[in-house]
């Protein structure tokens, strides 16, 4: 699970598994496996640098040395 923010300043938690692809148009969408989307104010990079510490706290991605 992630932490994001929606445009108008609310915090939410995004399983990060259902994250299908995140594009810069110019505000950041995340699409999910669901088909819906949501727009945050993390940028495109924000979204996948957490999403890749959400997935070493499972210990699916090793930390890179």
């Amino acid at each position: 699970m992630i932490k994001l923010t929606r445009l108008d300043g609310e915090a939410f938690i995004l399983n990060a598994e259902l994250i299908r692809y995140v594009e810069n148009r110019p505000d950041t969408y995340v699409t999910l496996t669901t088909g819906e989307r949501v727009v945050v104010t993390e940028s495109m990079d924000d979204v996948v640098q957490r999403t890749i510490e959400y997935q070493r706290q499972k210990h699916l991605v090793p930390v890179a040395t």
